[in-house]
This record gives C-alpha cells, sequence and structure tokens, in this order.
C-alpha cells in the first residue's frame, strides 16, 4: 500500500508515458551556507544554503516537479543526522504534502574519512555501520521525510531500516534503494557537491564491480527481500541493460539514477558546440523510458516541462 499511499507516488508509477510526475530532482543543501555555490558541469543546480533552497524548491513547483531527492550536507562532520533533520524539517513545514521529498541516507557526507560506512581497524564495522544508517533514516522520518533511500550498499540495511520504521509507527513510509550502485567513474561532480569523497581508498569494497552482472542483479534480489518498495540502477546508462530483467525477477518499480557525470557530459559537449543540450538531456529521458525505468533520477528535472515533457 505504500506505493498507493499518496497522488504524488500514483503519478510516479503510472503507466501513461513520460511526464514531470516520473522525474525527480536532487537538492543539495549544506547546513549554515549562505546563499548559494555553482556546482561544475550540473548546469541549473548549486549547493544551496536553506533559504535558497526553499526558494528553489518554489519555483520548481512552478515547474510541475513534486518529487525531490534530498543530499544534505552538514557544516561539522560526525555521525550524526542533526543538520539533515533540521532541514527536512524546515522544508515540510513550508511545503508540507504539495511534495515528496526523498532523502539520501548515507553516512558519506557527514563521516570523517568521506566513506559510506563505518571502519574498525580498516575493515568495515558492519554492525555499527547499519546502527547508524537506521538512526540516520529514522531521525529523517521523524522529521517529515516522505521517503528514505539508503545509498551506501551495506549488506542488510534495506531490513535494517525497515526494521526500525516499523518499530516507531513509519510504516507507511516507503523505501527506494540504491539497489544496483555500481562503482563508476561518473560520480566526480556529485562527490564535490556532496562534500562526499573518500580520504583513504575507494568504495569498491562495497560498491557493485561493472564487470559482474550476477553480483548487480543479486543485490536488487536482496533488497527486495529485505522490504525496499523502489529498486533503482545507478548509473542510469551504464546500467540499462539490467533494468528490464531486474524488474522482472523482482516485480517492483524500477528506476534510474542520472548521475552527475552522466548529465555533465551532455553540459560538456553542448559547452564545444558538439550537441543540442536540450535535446541530448530529452533523448536520455526517452530511453530510460524506452527502457522500461518507471522513475528517472535526473539534475535537468526542472527543465522538463520547458523541454515539452507533460505534467
Amino acid at each position: 500500500m505504500r506505493n498507493r499511499a499518496n497522488p504524488h507516488i500514483r503519478n510516479l508509477l503510472a503507466q501513461d508515458g513520460l511526464s514531470v510526475a516520473k522525474l525527480i530532482q536532487p537538492l543539495f543543501v549544506i547546513e549554515g551556507l549562505v546563499g548559494e555555490e555553482k556546482i561544475p558541469g550540473l548546469i541549473g543546480n548549486n549547493r544551496m544554503g536553506i533559504d535558497t533552497a526553499l526558494k528553489q524548491i518554489e519555483k520548481d513547483l512552478e515547474n510541475a516537479v513534486r518529487h525531490f531527492m534530498l543530499f544534505s550536507v552538514p557544516k561539522d562532520k560526525g555521525i550524526s543526522a542533526k543538520a539533515g533533520a533540521n532541514i527536512i524539517s524546515a522544508i515540510k513545514k513550508r511545503f508540507g504534502s504539495d511534495i515528496h521529498l526523498w532523502v539520501d541516507t548515507c553516512l558519506c557526507s557527514s563521516s570523517f574519512d568521506g566513506h559510506c560506512c563505518i571502519f574498525n581497524q580498516g575493515e568495515i564495522d558492519l554492525e555499527a555501520s547499519l546502527n547508524a544508517l537506521s538512526s540516520y533514516a529514522l531521525a529523517y522520518a521523524n522529521a517529515g521525510a516522505d521517503g528514505i533511500a539508503p545509498s551506501d550498499m551495506m549488506d542488510g540495511r534495506v531490513g535494517a531500516i525497515r526494521n526500525i520504521l516499523d518499530k516507531n509507527s513509519h510504516t507507511n513510509i516507503p523505501i527506494m534503494s540504491y539497489s544496483t550502485k555500481f562503482a563508476s567513474e561518473f560520480y566526480g561532480p556529485f562527490r564535490g557537491a556532496a562534500d562526499s569523497a573518500p580520504s583513504f581508498g575507494d568504495r569498491r569494497q562495497y560498491q557493485i564491480d561493472v564487470r559482474n552482472r550476477t553480483d548487480a542483479l543479486n543485490a536488487s534480489k536482496r533488497c527486495a527481500k529485505e522490504g525496499a518498495d523502489f529498486l533503482m540502477l545507478k548509473p542510469g546508462m551504464t546500467s540499462i541493460d539490467l533494468l528490464a530483467p531486474i524488474k522482472r525477477q523482482n516485480n517492483l518499480p524500477v528506476g534510474v539514477y542520472q548521475v552527475s557525470g552522466e548529465y555533465a557530459s551532455l553540459a560538456l559537449l553542448a559547452e564545444n558546440g558538439l550537441t543540442d543540450f536540450d535535446k541530448a538531456l530529452l533523448e536520455t529521458w526517452q530511453v530510460f523510458h524506452r527502457a522500461g525505468a518507471q522513475y528517472i533520477i535526473t539534475y535537468g528535472a526542472r527543465l522538463a516541462l520547458n523541454l515539452g515533457i507533460t505534467k
């Protein structure tokens, strides 16, 4: 029933063609920032303080955007969901049910080392990581989040989050799992925007090897069994061959994240006179939709109405 709970979700999943209602706009909101800062490569997107973010959401609503994916960045590093919870509360207090606020749930923007988990003597401490992620999810739900989107790729995190939400009267809040997330070279602009570049090593210990199809399919299967309501592939275009099999395997809504490097590559081509940005962006969405994506997270959602996409 969580996937039928409100008109925003019903419109997101409606089988009636591509529309703005099926696009999700990322937001980078930085605790303590005044005004905004440009994000290299991400045309039309900025790192924003809360006051600027509220104004931006107002403009996005005028352009028919209703779904947002929040990335909150605390001013000070440390394993705490306080900054994110405060940002969620401010946004939902202003816009209430006019928007559906998904919240990216991970440790990378707040941890001292920029990783999505907690390390203990050089090894991933899975229990501590799951406890921290669950506490973040509960804090975000208590603050008013409409959906939780765990992006860390820790084994068992969907089940842990579903358990803590259900035990605390949040059975109605859906989980959109980053269920097949590859260790990709296409995340560069995002890491600067979210202040989440790892200070040592990389994320190949927990993100999926791009060569491993079986692992990619199994990751989504595991998330589905643990209670995910939505599954997501990331990066979108380089995962497009997996959309149909993951949908058949799990019988759940499956979408894609058109990640920062994918979006920025279109901007770079346009900047050098090698493509028409608007037409190229629209083409990518049409391809995702043709391949079976039921929703698309894209940095260009706020541009869609002006590109001729229907509400």
